[in-house]
Parts: C-alpha cells; structure tokens; sequence
C-alpha cells in the first residue's frame, strides 16, 4: 500500500493543480497587486519614518519594514486563497464537483492548504524583489525565514479553510478578514516594535500569533527581534497545529458542505 493511500491523501495532486492554476490564472490580480500595494506601503512609510524611528541598531526604518510587508503580503494572500476559493465554489455550485470524487479530508486540506502556500510564498517573494530595489535587508538567520514563512502559509490558509466553511455568503467572508485577519496583521508589529507600545498594548501584542509569526521571521532577516525564535517557533507551532485539527475535524464531519 502506498504511503498517500495509507494516509488518505490519494488524488491531492490533481485538486492541489486546479487551486494553483485558479490563482495563477488570474495572477496580475491575485499576486502582482499585493505587490504594488506592499511596495506603495514602503514608499509611504519608509520615506515618513526613514529618519526618524530606528529599532534595532544598524538597521534603518525602511531595511527593518521590508520582512513585516513580505510577511503580511504572504499571511494575507494565503487566507485569501483558500477562502474565496471554497466560497466561490460554495455559492456557484461548483463545489458538487469534489464533493462526488473519493477524496478525504485529508486530501482537500492538504490541496487547499498547500495551493494557500504557494500563492503566499508566491506574493512574499514578489515583494521581496520589488522592494530589494529599495533596501535589501541581508538574511543573518535564512533558516528561520523560511520555518516561519512556511508556518505562516499553513496557518493562514488554514484559517482561510475554515472561514470558507463557515461562511454563506460574501458578506460573511468580508466581516472574518476585515474584523479579524487585517487587524491582527496590521497590529503584529507590521510597522513597529512592540518594546514601542505603552505597557498594555505590549501585553495585548504578545497575545496575537501573528506578531510571533512576523517576529520570527524579521529574526531570519536580522538576528534580533522583540521575542526569543524558539518562543515564537513554540506559539506558532501549537496555533497551527491547533487550526489544522480543527480544520481536518470540520471536513471530515462535513460542516456547511455535506447536506
């Protein structure tokens, strides 16, 4: 028996290539606007703040922006992935079309997941190059970048998962990101240290996963970050592990997919 029939994964290939090529297909939309928009981002703040505000020694505001937008651009456009994608299906019907091939639930989380990932690391490495014309920051410590670049692609499409299965309609899917995925990437330490935060925001920082996911991977970058890696590596490992089960527990019972 092979290993892929032995752990329900058999088919994943062909679904993992239709939820590449959907993105892919319409990729001036789906992976070089989040591009410019990053980039517009660092124009914006890096030439405010470039003189003003310097977090770690050695490194200007514009160098220590970089990783933050490049992780922000990945964690974003990987929960938008598996998200829109599952909606899409849900409402136009075309969902029946998976739901009568053998797949388990491991192969669609597996697919949709991992089709998340490679459009996150996709828009993370587009902004990396276009903003590397600006100021590329030197990776110190690659192999964290890329723990937590993969950890964050995970996590965010998870959660895009199970926002698609929750939500009927648009309007639902809009109120998930806009109350709770764009603000906890953008107070993530995105465009700021956390030692810069009166006590209270400190504490509340240090509550949000996403703030561990970009610390850690601004670590890779520099060297230096607000919170210990192996912390960071601790909080965001039990925040993904802890949404993929809950995520392989809602396709398995099909939640809001099975009548």
């Amino acid at each position: 028996m092979s290993l892929a029939r032995q752990w329900g994964l058999e088919g994943v290939r062909p679904l993992f290539a239709k939820e590449v090529l959907r993105f892919w297909k319409v990729s001036f939309q789906t992976v070089a606007a989040p591009v410019l928009t990053s980039v517009l981002y660092l124009l914006i703040f890096g030439h405010v703040l470039e003189d003003r505000v310097q977090v770690f020694e050695g490194v200007g505001y514009t160098r220590f922006l970089i990783p933050g937008l490049v992780m922000m651009s990945l964690l974003q456009n990987a929960f938008a992935n598996s998200s829109s994608s599952l909606i899409q299906s849900k409402i136009t019907g075309n969902l029946v079309f998976v739901l009568l091939t053998p797949l388990s639930h491991r192969a669609w989380f597996a697919a949709y997941v991992g089709a998340a990932l490679v459009r996150g690391v996709a828009v993370g490495l587009g902004v990396l190059v276009a903003t590397a014309w600006f100021a590329f920051p030197s990776l110190a410590q690659p192999l964290w970048a890329l723990v937590f670049a993969m950890l964050g692609g995970v996590l965010l499409g998870t959660l895009g998962l199970i926002a698609g299965l929750w939500a009927e309609k648009f309007d639902q899917l809009a109120a998930f990101q806009n109350f709770i995925i764009l603000p906890m990437t953008f107070l993530s330490g995105v465009f700021y240290s956390v030692h810069s935060l009166p006590g209270a925001w400190y504490a509340v920082s240090h509550l949000n996963p996403f703030f561990y996911l970009i610390d850690g991977f601004r670590c890779g970058f520099f060297g230096a970050s607000d919170a210990s890696p192996w912390l960071s590596l601790a909080v965001v490992s039990t925040a993904t592990l802890g949404v993929s089960l809950l995520a392989l527990h809602l396709l398995k019972s099909g939640y809001k997919i099975r009548s």
